[in-house]
C-alpha cells in the first residue's frame, strides 16, 4: 500500500511540475526580451504555449496514467503470485466432464 501511495504521490507531482513550470516559462519568456519568440514559435500553425498548454498537458496527463496504469497492473501481479486463485470453468468445459 505504501508502494502505490508513493507512486500516486510521485505522478501528481509530475503532473504539478509540469503545469507550474511551463506557466514559470512562459511567463518568464514574456517578461524576457523573447517577447516575441512566443509568439514566432509555432507547432503545426498554432503559437507555442498555446499548443503545449492546450495539447501537451492533457497529453502528458494521458501519459502519466497510462505508465501508472502498467506500474499498477505489474505491481498487482507480483502481490497475486502467493495467493490462491479460483478460476470459473467455462460451459465448453463442464460439458466434457459430463
Amino acid at each position: 500500500m505504501r508502494r502505490e501511495v508513493r507512486v500516486i504521490k510521485l505522478v501528481l507531482a509530475g503532473w504539478l511540475i509540469s503545469i507550474v513550470g511551463f506557466q514559470i516559462f512562459v511567463y518568464l519568456l514574456e517578461v524576457s526580451h523573447s517577447e516575441l519568440l512566443l509568439n514566432e514559435l509555432t507547432i503545426f500553425n498554432l503559437p507555442v504555449h498555446f499548443w503545449l498548454t492546450g495539447h501537451f498537458l492533457p497529453l502528458w496527463f494521458i501519459i502519466l496514467c497510462a505508465l501508472f496504469n502498467v506500474w499498477m497492473d505489474r505491481h498487482s501481479m507480483r502481490s497475486l503470485d502467493g495467493s490462491l486463485r479460483f478460476t470459473v470453468r467455462s460451459s465448453s468445459d463442464r460439458e466434457g466432464d459430463q
